[in-house]
């Protein structure tokens, strides 16, 4: 009688995920998002109740001692376990830190129902979040970033260059977010070439060759950007090579850290890419292993964009409530995709700040923002920061 129940709870969230993939990804104002989305939410969270002890433990715990914060009663005042009937805007979701994944093993499905198992980037020392993946999630992810991507590149498949090592995948049951990360924007390419062998050296063989046959050709490039500044653009530079391809659009994430390290900046570090390798279109993209598919673009204008399936709420660290338009705090991101385990409202240690709503002038619509990078003394984490040859 469970299962069935919670069957019921997936097929009322997948019919409204498919709502939203009819919609082009940037076009919802704000308030009409809010009005789609928060009912959504508040299925997964009660989903996720019902489903993950752990979760529920959390909820229980946390937000039935904070004033304003019953999420477990009724209109009429009796308590009712789980309806949450309190959430009636994003900020009433409850949140759980990401961290916490590092810690708990957190998942909403029966471990025989998982196919992939996801784990966060991390060092050798660090413990890493593992993330649960039934069909149902996997698919809802590739179908997510699928419909954000095409908004940027068109539907067409494009001639791919990935600036990692095809050794990225060798393991494909158990993986990385910067696996996972290569192996699901491949999709998006027509033969993807690698263009670093097992050893990260530059295969500049093959990137010539990549050259000579596309170069008057619209092509793609991905990559985590420190990989791409130390083991593709420093390397080029440092053997004077240049590419001249016309018309290239390079999607990168992860790895700031370092970069700032070295005190490179966002603009420097494009016009260097573009100086390497041509006329190249840079997108940068913001996510996170425990949201993987619900990634956040920047746009022309330099702002970072949810799309329809996801959402950002400024939190203030002193005591988490939600911070103005142009206040700083912390980024509480949520997603509607995630089913297989709570990972739909996640506090994150990330500082950020809401710029506008639905006044970007690169016309996307909803909320935009820019991340002001990790909280003092959070561990570091990136796809490519925690990479040693």
């Amino acid at each position: 009688m469970e299962n069935n129940r919670n069957l019921s709870k997936i097929e009322v969230i997948q019919s409204k995920l498919e709502g939203l993939f009819k919609l082009a990804p940037y076009c919802l104002e704000q308030v009409k998002k809010e009005e789609i989305i928060t009912p959504i939410l508040k299925e997964l969270t009660n989903l996720h109740y019902h489903n993950c002890k752990e979760y529920q433990k959390i909820v229980d715990t946390v937000f039935n001692l904070n004033d304003g914060c019953d999420f477990n009663q009724q209109n009429n005042g009796e308590a009712r376990v789980g309806e949450f009937a309190n959430i009636k805007s994003l900020s009433d979701v409850p949140y759980i830190p990401v961290r916490l994944f590092k810690l708990f093993e957190l998942l909403s499905v029966p471990k025989e129902e998982v196919c992939k198992i996801l784990t966060s980037s991390g060092t050798s020392s660090q413990v890493k979040s593992k993330i649960f993946l039934d069909k149902v999630n996997l698919l809802n992810q590739t179908k997510t970033l699928n419909h954000i991507i095409a908004s940027f590149l068109g539907s067409s498949r494009l001639p791919m260059v990935i600036f990692d090592t095809s050794m990225i995948r060798k393991d494909r049951t158990m993986f990385s977010a910067r696996g996972g990360g290569v192996i699901g924007f491949s999709l998006f390419g027509r033969k993807p070439i690698y263009a670093l062998d097992e050893n990260m050296e530059l295969d500049i063989e093959a990137l010539e060759a990549f050259f000579r046959e596309h170069q008057d050709e619209r092509v793609l490039f991905f990559g985590y950007t420190f990989m791409i500044w130390q083991y593709i653009v420093k390397v080029l530079e440092e053997k004077n090579i240049k590419f001249n391809f016309k018309n290239a659009v390079l999607f990168h994430t992860g790895g700031w850290k370092k970069l700032q390290s070295e005190a490179v900046e966002p603009k420097a570090f494009i016009e260097r890419v573009k100086n390497v390798l041509g006329n190249v279109e840079v997108y940068n993209q913001y996510g996170m292993a425990e949201q993987l598919g619900s990634v956040y673009i920047e746009c022309e204008c330099g702002h970072m964009h949810p799309s329809n399936f996801s959402d950002v709420i400024i939190r203030r660290s002193k005591d988490f409530s939600v911070a103005n338009v142009g206040e700083k705090g912390l980024m509480q991101l949520v997603s509607v995709i995630q089913t297989s385990y709570p990972g739909h409202s996640i506090l994150t240690e990330d500082q950020g700040v809401i710029l506008g709503v639905d006044n970007c002038p690169c016309g996307r619509k909803g909320k935009f923002f820019k991340i002001l990078g990790r909280i003092k003394n959070a561990e570091l984490r990136g796809c490519s920061d925690t990479f040693s040859k």
